[in-house]
């Protein structure tokens, strides 16, 4: 009877089996590289979460402050302001878990009809009757404290379609028909729409968003310089299309030389910031807010923030969207797949560029655009969307996996 020999264990490294090297150490090194990663996905989740906290709670204290004359001058009690910020930020918090707990990939699903609907609603605030005109801009729809505003719908709408777009076609992105041409014509008709209300500082941003993700995604860096000129060429005429835009854009650089007309709203911002000092006036004893600054508690509560908490608060407010930049990168970086990274892209510079902006104006570093602050400023469609974006951002964060196979 003939026997056949066992064959010989392989020999992995150093000699030993194959079973040493890749067998039990491979799967508690593979266990123990996932256990890590999904912490490092919840801390950064957590980080963001807190992060955004930290911002609402800073916009509801100075909303308060901002608006308690205003408030009571208007409508006879100083929390008039205060409590509706108070209810638009329990509604954000609820749209942020919403989103933080909704898989964003399901959010595909929706592209085509949130593009519909957003563009049915920028055509309807156009139409009088329906429209409601404040301050000469048509940018609302809806009644009393309930009004929404259809541009902060089109920034997430927006961001949607070009990171769906740009993830699905990734093999194309070097053809600027494939991705480049249908995204452009898309921020052209929504940009057009916005410009009818007026309202530039949010075409700026959605101009911001797109140039994000088309980056990100690998476009051409001719396609892309022929964008920026492009957008650089609207945005200087439209600057100058209009005279108080034109006016804005003269004033910002020598603000004092015009500060009973043009120049007055940036050289009273300014004004307040400089009377804050290091550590500011205190809380609630500004004085900008007594009429003299407008729009104190919108598009301006930083001037308010500098002069009653100074530079330290102003650093808070500036670290605090730093942080917010740092995870919002970190997430895009290691993000499970191209849409879940485009999607962080855009998020983060939408959000983060429109803080730039309006700080920038405010310190007169830039002309005014008219756009609030993220988190901070009062308002409540655009501080409802924000953390419906933030939201989506923190479950991007959440879904992080391994991107380098194990060995």
């Amino acid at each position: 009877m003939s026997t056949v020999a066992a064959p010989r264990p392989r020999a992995g490294t150093r000699g030993r089996p194959a079973s040493t090297a890749s067998g039990p150490q491979h799967a508690r090194v593979k266990r123990r590289t996932a256990a890590n990663v999904t912490v490092r996905s919840s801390s950064t989740a957590m980080l963001l979460a807190i992060t955004v906290a930290v911002l609402n709670l800073v916009g509801v204290v100075m909303v308060l402050s901002a608006s308690s004359v205003a408030s009571l001058t208007d409508y006879g009690s100083p929390w008039y302001f205060f409590l509706r910020q108070l209810l638009w930020t329990v509604i954000g918090v609820i749209a942020f878990v919403v989103a933080i707990r909704l898989d964003y990939h399901r959010l595909r699903r929706i592209v085509r009809p949130l593009l519909v609907a957003t563009s049915a609603l920028l055509v309807a605030v156009l139409v009088p009757g329906i429209g409601v005109y404040v301050a000469g801009s048509r940018r609302w729809i809806g009644t009393g404290m309930f009004r929404f505003q259809p541009t902060e719908l089109a920034k997430i709408a927006l961001l949607l379609y070009a990171a769906d777009l740009a993830s699905r076609r990734a093999r194309g992105i070097g053809d600027w028909r494939r991705v480049v041409k249908p995204v452009v014509l898309v921020l052209a008709f929504f940009g057009l729409l916005v410009m009818r209300e007026p309202d530039l500082g949010s075409a700026l941003v959605l101009a911001l968003i797109v140039a994000t993700i088309l980056a990100a995604a690998g476009t051409r860096p001719k396609h892309l310089g022929a964008l920026a000129l492009l957008g650089a060429s609207a945005v200087t005429f439209l600057a100058i299309a209009e005279p108080y835009r034109r006016a804005r854009l003269l004033t910002f650089l020598h603000p004092f030389a015009d500060s009973t007309n043009a120049g007055y709203q940036i050289s009273q911002s300014l004004i307040a910031i400089g009377s804050g000092g290091w550590t500011g006036v205190g809380l609630g004893a500004g004085r900008a807010k007594w009429n003299f600054l407008p729009n104190a508690h919108t598009d301006f509560i930083f001037a308010i923030i500098g002069e009653e908490l100074g530079l330290i608060g102003c650093l808070l407010v500036i670290g605090l969207f730093g942080a917010f930049a740092v995870l919002g990168v970190r997430v895009a970086l290691r993000a499970p797949d191209r849409f879940g990274a485009l999607l962080a892209a855009g998020i983060t510079m939408g959000i983060v560029g429109q803080a730039i902006v309006n700080i920038g104006a405010v310190v007169g570093l830039l002309p005014i655009t008219g756009i609030p602050l993220p988190f901070v400023s009062f308002g409540g469609t655009a501080l409802v969307t924000t953390m419906f974006a933030a939201g989506m951002l923190g479950n991007v964060a959440r879904q992080i996996r391994p991107t380098a196979r194990l060995r």
